[in-house]
């Protein structure tokens, strides 16, 4: 068996959540801190699915029964405006803003009532060498729990989604 894995070499997982993809070594993005709560978590998907469409699953590899819904925060809530510590731009070695993405962390409530998105503590990935981390924003008063609109809501005020 040769010790080198081609990097572009498709491997296929079952995943309880999401059934069978099929992905690339280059597709992982690497998060040498784990996340906090899943430290011993390093290697994640991106998934973006055709029937949940605001939603990007980052889906363990390490764990398959593990996986985080995050989304663009800017989709809910347009004047989110995240000051990036000096410490993650350097870890994650960010240069220019197409080089990355910022998600923010969502948590579903029971049955899906409520939902919420951590805009304190956003996930941020560097595209370019798929290395990831959760950043603790300073000096921010953006809440860990700020509640998603429900689309009726948006539809009746738009303003509900822009309240940080």
């Amino acid at each position: 068996m040769n010790a080198v894995m081609d990097m572009h070499e498709p491997t296929t997982i079952e995943f309880p959540r999401f059934g069978s993809f099929t992905f690339s070594e280059t597709e992982v993005f690497e998060f040498p801190w784990g996340l906090p709560g899943f430290a011993h978590l390093h290697r994640f998907l991106a998934l973006s699915l055709p029937d949940q469409q605001n939603f990007i699953w980052l889906q363990s590899l390490d764990d398959v029964t593990f996986a985080l819904p995050t989304a663009d925060p800017w989709s809910i809530f347009p004047d989110y405006d995240p000051k990036m510590p000096a410490y993650a731009t350097s870890a994650l070695e960010l240069q220019k803003p197409e080089d990355f993405t910022i998600l923010g962390v969502v948590v579903v409530g029971k049955n899906a009532e409520e939902m919420t998105m951590n805009l304190l503590a956003p996930v941020v990935m560097n595209l370019k060498t798929h290395r990831g981390r959760q950043i603790m924003l300073e000096n921010s008063n953006y809440p860990v729990r700020q509640p998603i609109p429900r689309k009726a809501d948006l539809d009746d005020s738009p303003a509900a989604a822009v309240a940080p």
